[in-house]
């Protein structure tokens, strides 16, 4: 079983920055895909880029460019680093990871792709 615990959400103002930290208990870096999502309420789940098992990279467009995902081996850990936040950025900003999700097939960018899931960090600009 995959535990995964975000941290590192908070507010900041517009054009400030966050990095997000996704810890987990048994970190399957080289065997799963590895998402960010956030949500708004009331709206569904959005990606927002993903880390394959080779390595590949993918963002959204709405974060292209701001965004940038990165991983942590010897600490079992995946991030975000939010640049040039704007308040279309406020959300629950979640991790999650997918044995079988892939970049290159598309599945990556869905979230019913994912079978592990964090609890959620909260992210507010203004």
């Amino acid at each position: 079983q995959v535990q995964l615990v975000e941290s590192g959400g908070g507010s900041v103002q517009p054009g400030g920055s966050l990095r997000l930290s996704c810890a987990a208990s048994s970190y399957p870096f080289d065997t799963f895909c590895l998402g960010w999502f956030r949500q708004t309420p009331g709206k569904a789940r959005e990606w927002v880029g993903a880390l394959d098992t080779d390595g590949t990279i993918r963002y959204a467009n709405s974060v292209k460019g701001r965004f940038t995902i990165s991983k942590d081996y010897a600490k079992s850990t995946l991030y975000l680093q939010m640049n040039s936040l704007n308040p279309e950025d406020t959300a629950t900003y979640y991790c999650a990871a997918s044995p079988t999700a892939t970049i290159i097939g598309g599945s990556a960018m869905k979230a019913q792709a994912y079978q592990y899931w964090g609890q959620g960090t909260q992210v507010t600009v203004s």
